[in-house]
């Protein structure tokens, strides 16, 4: 039961780390960004660090898939 409570935990995190970098990175390029007059070199940055949290998810996405293998085996 506890690696069944980790899995969804792992599952609700990774869930949320990429709702999050997607809700920050269009309200960083599409809103926030032009309306403080940010030159555009910055969309560069904001997409880089979003490129960076979907890596990240990624990452999370292979661990939690091994965890789910391992548990039903």
């Amino acid at each position: 039961m506890d690696k069944e409570q980790a899995i969804a935990r792992k599952g609700r995190h990774i869930g949320m780390v990429i709702a999050i970098t997607m809700v920050a990175w269009l309200a960083l390029t599409l809103f926030i960004g032009p309306a403080i007059g940010l030159p555009g070199r910055y969309a560069l940055l904001f997409d880089l660090a979003a490129l960076a949290g979907f890596v990240y998810a990624g990452v999370n996405i292979l661990q939690l898939w091994r965890m789910r293998r391992d548990s039903q085996g």
